[in-house]
Order: structure tokens, then C-alpha cells, then sequence
């Protein structure tokens, strides 16, 4: 046996989708409002994992332009027919409303990193559909939403055959279960010839869990287990919380494992926060004399350390997968802006992202504000750990206030840090048209917070006139310390700043992606602005 230590994928990979191929793990996560979209991972053993590509084309039109923050992609399921994958998901178009306004759609590919076919839309119920094949048949599970207003918005799970070619309903819809507790996020598993429903229970915060529910015949009667196979919400004291949204897999020795997202909170005087977002884990599976699916470890809490089958030639016996290291996310030369490098709403795009008009460099054209669901020109890379530290060289040369570039630590358009390089009248003076009267003004650096009550400018910094500058932020013990380079020195810009706001659980509204660090330009009156980034390091341990 070997010993995992979770999560496995760290920062920001929620919902994870488990297949097996052969010899090879495969995770889907969700991408939301980010892309690429539906981010795959790979491995051997279940201990190491590698980004093995994604979705390409999961947006229709490879475009979520007005999606809503934690829109987007939700819930991916991937599988495997034998031949090929296949991937089915929601595009979600409304957040915190009855609607959801989903829209679910089908891709298939013979290579995970290979070319995915056009999605096809299918059916809609709701968001967290699977597909489950069956000898040859194909089966659509899906969440039931009911929107009216005195409805359940979790009606239960229900399950319609699909014509394996066309993707067309065949029969009728069939209605699986229903809970009085919320449950989501079905998938299928046969063994023994019962068909095991496997469910997330208790919404996705501190309340999930997995449940299991059996049946001799596909579309049911379903029995529910008497309790989850998976929660940590009972205990508080956990390192890994939000235990839930599971799926079963069989190794090749017969053993089996459970993929499920987690969080790992920083404890602070408001509560518990999850800055790094949902992460996926793995544990270790048995099943009792009455077969039903429990925790090898006995109980039903997440473990961090997890013993999990050896594979032959991948990893030697009584290997250990140690607590993580540094790990710093550098830019493929081949693929400058790939892996890991995220983005909001659409893939970058020379017009706006260019790395060839300055060699070593990337140059940022400003578009839309921060805020915007449109045209932000941000490059972003997920925040993995507590401990963080990312920095960056950018020159640019302002000349209006609508202009500015730099260095952004970011959850949603609510909830962000940044420093930029900008411009600002001469001290003291009032907005005055400055900027239009042959250069007065200052080339400054303001550090900007946001939060779902408002924005403010927590310091101004003025700056010498010309050249690159470095800029950088520390992130240690929930909070966030930027400073930038001068006379080879760091110097810091404004007071500690609350990094734990840009997490799962800060504000009034639905949240669900993670802390990511970037280089971000605007331009909010001609997008003729443009600013050079080089250096870019993000770190984290």
C-alpha cells in the first residue's frame, strides 16, 4: 500500500468526476466562469497528478461573456464507454435565482487532450447531470429543479434513457428519489447486481456529504443508506471540511476509492474560510457484509492520509506521499499562455494577450474593469496554499485614470485585491481634467480593495516616472502584504490587507471557485492602453 495525502489536487478543483482507463485515473472538475474549460487531471498511482488537458469547446462559441460570477460550467461527469469519453455538464446562466436558466450539453473525445466533438444539448432538468452506460444503454441522471415558489429547488433525482447517436430521449423520464434533506450530484455504480446511487447530500458548504442509495433495477425502487459514507460536518476540529460530492471507482486489483471535494478552512474571529476554494481528495473504500460502501478507516470522516493500492512500477511499496513543498507555477515556453494560466469568460486572444510583440514578455491590452462580465483582460493561476507569494515586472505608461495594469489577487468581482500602475493628479489637487493638460499628474501605485459592500483605496504610492517595476504580494496567515521593488528592496504598499474575504464563505451571495493570482490592464475608454508583464512567479507552500 501507499500513503496519499489530500487533497490531491490543491486549490480550486471542485466537483471532481473520477474515471478509470486501463491503467490510467482521470479527474474532470468544474471551471465555472473560468477557463479552460473543465479542467482534466491525470494519474497512475492516485498520488501524483499531472493537468492532462481539458474540454476544448465545452462554451459554446468558447464564450460565457455575461455569465454570472460562479456561473458558468458546474459539475462535470466524465466516463468511459470503452471506446471513448464522454463528458456531460450544465452551463449555468443564473445564480442565487429559482431558474438556474441551465443549459446541458454532451462532448465526446477517444483522448482526454485530444479534439472534443461540438457539444450537443440535451435535456435540461437541472444542474449535476451524469451519464451512466449500462450493456450498451445509455442513461442521463440528472438534479430535478423546481423553480415555482412555494416548489422544492432539490425535487429529487430523476433519470431518462438517451439514444447513444442522436442523444434523443428514449421512454420516459424517471423519477429516482427524493430526500428531505437537499440532494445533488448523482452518479451510478453497478456491483453485485445492485445499482448504487452514490449522492451529494446537505448542499456544498460545511453541511455536505455523500450518500448512497441501492436498487436491483436501474430506474429503482431506491433504498437510502442509514447513514453517509462520507461528511464532515459533525466535526468542526477537522482539517478537511466540506466532505462531499462523491464518486466510486474500482482499481485494476478490485480495490476501491472514492474521489470527493473538500476545503481546508483558516479559522478566523467570523468563522471558518475557505480561500482556497474546493479541493479534490481521494479515500479508500470497502464494503460491509450487507453491501453497502463504507470507509476503509472505519467512520465516516475525510482522512488526510490515505492508504491506497500500489501499482506495479509506479511508485514502491511503503512510498509516502509527503506534505507539499513549495511549488512554483511556471509558463511553458511552448505554450506561454496554457496550463496553468486561467482566464475569465473566453480563451485569451492575441488582439488582447499578445506574447510576441516583445520577446520574454506578455503584453496586456487594457479592456473592461475588474468587475466586468465581459472584457477583462486578466491572466490568473490558482492559489494552492495558505502561503503564497507571487510577483511580477510590469511597465506601462499611463496617462488617465481609466488606464491602469498590475499585479491582482482575486476571487470574484467582489471580492479582490490589486495594485495597479496608474495614473493620479498632482498631490493634493482635485480631479480637474488634469490628465488632459500635456502630462500633469503622477505615475502612482494604488492598492485597491474590493468586497461585496463596496471598493476602496487602502494606499497611493507615487512611483518613478518611467521603466519596469516589480510588484509583489505576500500571502501568510490570512492576510496579504504587497509591496514592489525599488533601489533592489522590497517596500511595502499600504496595511495588511484581509485575504480571507477572497474565499467560499465571505459575503451574502453564492460562491464557488477559489483565490487566483494574476496580471490584469484596463482601459476603459478606448482599450488603446497596453502594458508589458515579465516575470511572473506564483509560489505557493
Amino acid at each position: 500500500m501507499t500513503l496519499l495525502r489530500n487533497p490531491v489536487i490543491r486549490g480550486f478543483a471542485p466537483d471532481p468526476s473520477l474515471v478509470r482507463v486501463d491503467h490510467w485515473y482521470y479527474v474532470a472538475t468544474s471551471s465555472f466562469e473560468w477557463f479552460p474549460t473543465i479542467p482534466i487531471h491525470r494519474s497512475r498511482d492516485l498520488l501524483h497528478w499531472e493537468y492532462a488537458g481539458h474540454v476544448r469547446g465545452a462554451a459554446p462559441g468558447d464564450s460565457l461573456a455575461g455569465a454570472p460570477d460562479s456561473g458558468g460550467v458546474w459539475a462535470p461527469s466524465l466516463s468511459w464507454d470503452g471506446e471513448r469519453f464522454w463528458v456531460v455538464y450544465s452551463i449555468v446562466r443564473s445564480v442565487g435565482t429559482p431558474y438556474f436558466d441551465t443549459d446541458t450539453y454532451v462532448s465526446t473525445a477517444t483522448e482526454v487532450d485530444g479534439k472534443w466533438t461540438a457539444p450537443r444539448r440535451i435535456a435540461s432538468h437541472g444542474f449535476d447531470p451524469a451519464l451512466f452506460h449500462d450493456e450498451g444503454r445509455l442513461w442521463l441522471l440528472n438534479l430535478q429543479n423546481d423553480h415555482r415558489p412555494d416548489g422544492r429547488r432539490f425535487a429529487g433525482i430523476v433519470m431518462t434513457e438517451l439514444d447513444r447517436e442522436t442523444l434523443a430521449p428514449r421512454g420516459d423520464t424517471h423519477l429516482l428519489l427524493q430526500h428531505e434533506r437537499l440532494i445533488e450530484g448523482p452518479k451510478l455504480v453497478k456491483r453485485d447486481d445492485w445499482y448504487h446511487l452514490v449522492l451529494a447530500e446537505g448542499g456544498t458548504g460545511f453541511e455536505h456529504g455523500v450518500l448512497v442509495a441501492r436498487a436491483r433495477a436501474i430506474t429503482g425502487p431506491y433504498e437510502l443508506d442509514d447513514r453517509p459514507l462520507l461528511t464532515s460536518r459533525d466535526d468542526p476540529s477537522l482539517p478537511l471540511q466540506k466532505a462531499g460530492h462523491g464518486e466510486l471507482v474500482q482499481t485494476p486489483g478490485g480495490d476501491w476509492v472514492l474521489s470527493h471535494l473538500t476545503a481546508r478552512p483558516l479559522s478566523t474571529p467570523d468563522g471558518p474560510r475557505c480561500t482556497l476554494g474546493r479541493e479534490t481528495a481521494i479515500q479508500a473504500v470497502t464494503w460491509d457484509e450487507e453491501g453497502w460502501p463504507r470507509m476503509r478507516h472505519g467512520g465516516s470522516h475525510p482522512e488526510v492520509e490515505v492508504d491506497v493500492p500500489t501499482r506495479s512500477g509506479a511508485v514502491e511499496e511503503g512510498d509516502v506521499m509527503h506534505p507539499p513543498q513549495p511549488v512554483e507555477q511556471l509558463t511553458d515556453p511552448a505554450e506561454p499562455l496554457g496550463w496553468p494560466w486561467s482566464t475569465l469568460r473566453g480563451y485569451p486572444d492575441p488582439s488582447w494577450a499578445d506574447t510576441t510583440a516583445r520577446l520574454g514578455w506578455i503584453r496586456l491590452r487594457g479592456r473592461h474593469g475588474p468587475e466586468s462580465r465581459w472584457a477583462h483582460s486578466l491572466l490568473a493561476r490558482r492559489v494552492s496554499e495558505h502561503h503564497a507569494e507571487a510577483e511580477v515586472t510590469v511597465e506601462a505608461a499611463p496617462r488617465t485614470f481609466t488606464q491602469a495594469a498590475g499585479l491582482v489577487l482575486r476571487y470574484n468581482a467582489e471580492a479582490y485585491l490589486s495594485l495597479d500602475l496608474t495614473w493620479a493628479e498632482p498631490e493634493g489637487e482635485e480631479q480637474r481634467g488634469q490628465q488632459w493638460r500635456g502630462g500633469a499628474g503622477r505615475r502612482v501605485l494604488s492598492l485597491v480593495e474590493r468586497e461585496e459592500s463596496g471598493t476602496r483605496q487602502a494606499a497611493v504610492v507615487e512611483v518613478d516616472a518611467a521603466g519596469p517595476l516589480t510588484l509583489g504580494v505576500t500571502v501568510e496567515e490570512g492576510e496579504a502584504r504587497f509591496w514592489y521593488v525599488r533601489n533592489g528592496d522590497r517596500t511595502p504598499v499600504g496595511p495588511p490587507l484581509d485575504f480571507t474575504k477572497l474565499s467560499d464563505d465571505y459575503g451574502s451571495r453564492l460562491r464557488f471557485t477559489g483565490a487566483m493570482a494574476g496580471i490584469h490592464a484596463m482601459d476603459l475608454v478606448d482599450a488603446g492602453f497596453a502594458a508589458d508583464f515579465t516575470g511572473f512567479r506564483l509560489t505557493c507552500w
